[in-house]
């Protein structure tokens, strides 16, 4: 340092802490020419002023292994979904749109990208999914967004949502930070393991150059803020934690500037996140707090078609399809009056038509009722097991029509075991835990989250809460199978976790395998097996007319001895 005290005074005045400044002057008289001639490296970083780069609060690994150019090439060829002369929308963002390479669910996890295509009505204009997980505004703009650029042409539109990976170091690891803010901050910055020279700006800096260019192909932006995570306010909370302060707020700024509409995914589906609940929540995620499951992948779609289709004056909303209401379920409901429905296999539904053919339980629980004060809807479906039901969106139908007051009944487990991803694919995990896989089916070739046979009565039970309806939840129905005189019990499997899964989630549960396992017990020890018999119909599980309504009755008999209020509406 000796007679260096001149450089040294001029290298702190600009602004070089003591430390790296030095590091540089250590052998180099010259280094105040240097670091002005340069204007670059940490010492830019400080003269400039540079906000620190975001925290990556998310801290999750990517787990797309592939290499960018493999990611490129599993993306779809810009505009080649074009139709004709009709537009193209284009998705660009990260993982929260589009996960893994193939975005196909493979992990488990799922963008709302992979569903958007369904609100638009694919005669009149396209959707292409350009996201790639783990990609940054920054990332993006530079790696992909040409190739992006070449497809899209006149009267295109592109929705734009990144910010997600806006974090970590400017210079180093993933190199993906933009600098925080709108404004017209730059840094130069030398890559760490590459030593490439890059430029760096802010995230609205590279807003701003998206819509740019997307208005100089004569197309037409449209900015999103970021998809939620599942993060409250604090552990007592019930408010999600938004990004209005960040991302969202940068966003929106842009676009207003720009006069392009701004969509506040993150608010539309954060408000829906806090009616559901923190529990119910959990499920929208898979693995971690930021990746969707496929079930907040449909929320996430479903928010970005609402924001779209509520934006006054947005054009973009003439190529959604119209909304579709079901007209069906909770079509009996009158005024005043809630509605039970019931939920199941064929046990609960079945033909029900012929006196002598089979019956589910479902169609005749009504003869039970004062159907004045309540009306009674049976939604179940022959060979439907709890997973199923779930994924037809039979369940949907169920939860949409659901009013406060209202009753459920459901019952599954006859269908629940056997072949999950091979033959009818309908089983589930066995258990009452949160044990899920991934499965690949073999009909389809598509991917698919599989969870344990509690899983999904909880989430039923969580849905029916969340609507301010009642819950109650069934064992199934005895089969006609008896060893040494004792009728087939479930108590080591299905009946079992059915109850585990009521007490979990709070619901009531009715035993019904067991009382009407013990009166057909009773019946086959006083009149024989072959009395039994008459209660069923085909084979040793489908009931006849005679045996529904003991089903029927053995339901009632459990409401009776329980305080659940669906009781006060029996005859």
């Amino acid at each position: 340092m000796k007679g260096n005290k001149l450089c040294l005074c001029f290298l702190l005045a600009a602004g070089v802490g003591l430390k790296n400044t030095i590091n540089v002057m250590k052998g180099n008289k010259l280094c105040l020419c240097f670091l002005l001639a340069a204007g670059v490296g940490l010492g830019a970083h400080a003269q400039n002023k540079i906000a620190a780069p975001m925290k990556d609060v998310n801290q999750v690994v990517d787990n797309t292994l592939d290499s960018l150019n493999v990611a490129r090439s599993a993306r779809p060829v810009s505009g080649s979904s074009r139709k004709g002369d009709n537009p193209v929308l284009f998705l660009v963002g990260n993982s929260t749109m589009r996960t893994g390479t193939l975005g196909n669910g493979n992990n488990g996890q799922w963008g709302w990208g992979y569903f958007e295509h369904e609100y638009f009505d694919e005669n009149k204009i396209t959707v292409e999914n350009h996201a790639l997980g783990g990609t940054s505004s920054r990332t993006f703009y530079n790696r992909l967004w040409p190739d992006v650029l070449k497809g899209v042409r006149k009267g295109d539109w592109v929705i734009i949502e990144l910010g997600h990976n806006d974090n970590g170091p400017y210079d180093s690891g993933r190199a993906r930070a933009s600098i925080p803010g709108i404004g017209k901050d730059s840094l130069n910055v030398t890559i760490k393991e590459t030593g490439a020279k890059e430029t760096v700006y802010t995230y609205g800096e590279y807003m701003r150059r998206f819509i740019h260019d997307v208005k100089k192909k004569g197309a037409y932006p449209v900015l999103m803020s970021l998809t939620p995570r599942n993060a409250w306010e604090d552990a007592d909370s019930t408010i999600i934690t938004r990004v209005n302060q960040t991302f969202g707020l940068w966003a929106k700024q842009v676009a207003k500037k720009a006069r392009v509409p701004f969509i506040d995914l993150n608010d539309i589906s954060a408000r829906k996140f806090e009616k559901f609940g923190k529990e119910k929540v959990k499920y929208m995620f898979y693995l971690d707090r930021i990746h969707t499951s496929a079930f907040g992948a449909r929320v996430n779609a479903e928010s970005a078609a609402e924001g779209i289709r509520n934006y006054k004056g947005l054009e973009l909303a003439r190529y959604l399809k119209p909304v579709e209401k079901d007209t069906v379920t909770g079509a009996t409901r009158k005024k005043g009056n809630p509605v039970l429905f019931t939920v199941g296999d064929s046990t609960v539904k079945n033909t029900d038509k012929d006196e002598n053919g089979m019956w589910g339980w479902g169609s005749v629980i009504h003869e039970l009722f004062d159907t004045e004060r309540i009306s009674v809807e049976n939604h179940a479906k022959a060979g439907r097991s709890a997973r199923t039901y779930l994924d037809e969106g039979r369940w949907d139908k169920i939860y949409h029509a659901l009013q406060p007051g209202d009753f459920v009944l459901i019952q599954f487990g006859h269908n629940d075991a056997g072949d999950i991803n091979t033959g009818k694919a309908r089983a589930e995990l066995p258990g009452s835990g949160n044990e899920s896989k991934v499965f690949k089916m073999e009909k389809t070739g598509s991917y698919q989250v599989v969870y344990s046979f509690g899983w999904y009565l909880r989430k039923f039970i969580m849905d029916v809460k969340e609507k301010g309806a009642v819950p109650i939840v069934l064992s199934h129905t005895p089969r006609n199978k008896f060893d040494n005189g004792e009728i087939e019990r479930n108590t080591s499997s299905f009946g079992k976790w059915t109850r585990e899964a009521a007490e979990a989630a709070g619901a009531y549960f009715i035993d019904l395998n067991k009382i009407s396992g013990d009166k057909l017990q009773d019946m086959g020890y006083n009149q024989g097996l072959r009395v039994v018999g008459t209660y069923f119909n085909h084979d040793h599980t489908h009931t006849s007319l005679k045996g529904a309504r003991m089903n029927a009755r053995s339901i009632a008999d459990g409401l009776k001895a329980t305080d659940c209020p669906l009781k006060d509406f029996l005859k």
